[in-house]
């Protein structure tokens, strides 16, 4: 999807990019090889095709700064296929106070396709350790983490660069595309599973079994861990199902379809 992606263009809006579409003009490439694109003049064009180039560049590099800084964040969603193998779904749980009345962070779960690591409080939870595992990935998925857990780890953590990775927030995708509720009820609508015993579990079962495991239980801790590798893993999921549906609602399928036809029907 992100190379069939042109509002990374100064002046190119979804309407413009549409219109590209509709035109025939579906990847950076189409672009590179038209001489005349829209109503843009000689000059216009050689500086989309050069942006176009550092694009591509970037992309080979996997540059996730360069996308970060050029694509609006409600778009960060299109670089989802390309960097499926390179995404981190971040989730963490807390001690249910606010940062301004005590309140820390208790676990940090960290899933991708290469497996979960979940970073604890008095074990492994540091900065310089959260940071590092970090800094594997150059793809952000939370589900309301630009609003919750980025700020309250950045207000614990003052120093967490993480602001540079691509972010797709399935909270702000879910409400562009008239999906509503938190993550329990977007799993049970769209037919994701947990575990039978992480069932009904939520954010306050996750502050109850840190209290617990405080006050001795190994067990409570384990659960909480169980429960937080099932959102991130969930997250993953849905993210999968929203990119598909965000992908849709762009029309993007559309017009590569009608691509296809045609060159079928040149072919015979």
């Amino acid at each position: 999807m992100i190379k069939n992606t042109f509002i990374l263009l100064d002046g190119i809006g979804e309407k413009r990019e549409r219109k590209l579409w509709r035109q025939g003009v579906l990847t950076w490439e189409d672009f590179f090889n038209c001489k005349e694109v829209l109503d843009l003049d000689y000059e216009k064009k050689q500086s989309y095709d050069e942006f176009l180039h550092w694009a591509y560049e970037a992309l080979i590099c996997k540059d996730c700064c360069f996308f970060a800084e050029h694509l609006k964040k409600r778009e960060h969603w299109r670089l989802f296929e390309e960097w499926m193998n390179d995404v981190v779904c971040l989730d963490i749980e807390t001690n249910g106070l606010t940062p301004e009345k005590g309140g820390y962070v208790t676990v940090v779960g960290l899933y991708s396709p290469k497996g979960y690591q979940a970073l604890v409080k008095g074990e492994n939870l540091t900065e310089e350790n959260l940071q590092q595992s970090i800094d594997g990935y150059r793809y952000l998925i939370t589900f309301y983490g630009s609003i919750f857990d980025i700020p309250f780890l950045k207000k614990e953590f003052p120093n967490l660069k993480i602001e540079h990775m691509p972010h797709f927030d399935l909270f702000f995708a879910g409400k562009r595309l008239g999906i509503h509720g938190g993550l329990k009820k977007l799993e049970t609508l769209f037919l994701i599973e947990r575990q039978e015993e992480l069932k009904g579990l939520n954010g306050y079962d996750a502050v109850k079994l840190w209290k617990a495991y405080l006050n001795g239980s190994t067990d409570s801790l384990e659960r909480l861990i169980s429960y937080n590798r099932a959102d991130t893993e969930n997250l993953f999921q849905l993210g999968k199902i929203f990119y598909d549906m965000l992908r849709s609602q762009v029309g993007i399928e559309e017009f590569i379809d009608n691509g296809t036809k045609r060159d079928s029907q040149k072919v015979s």
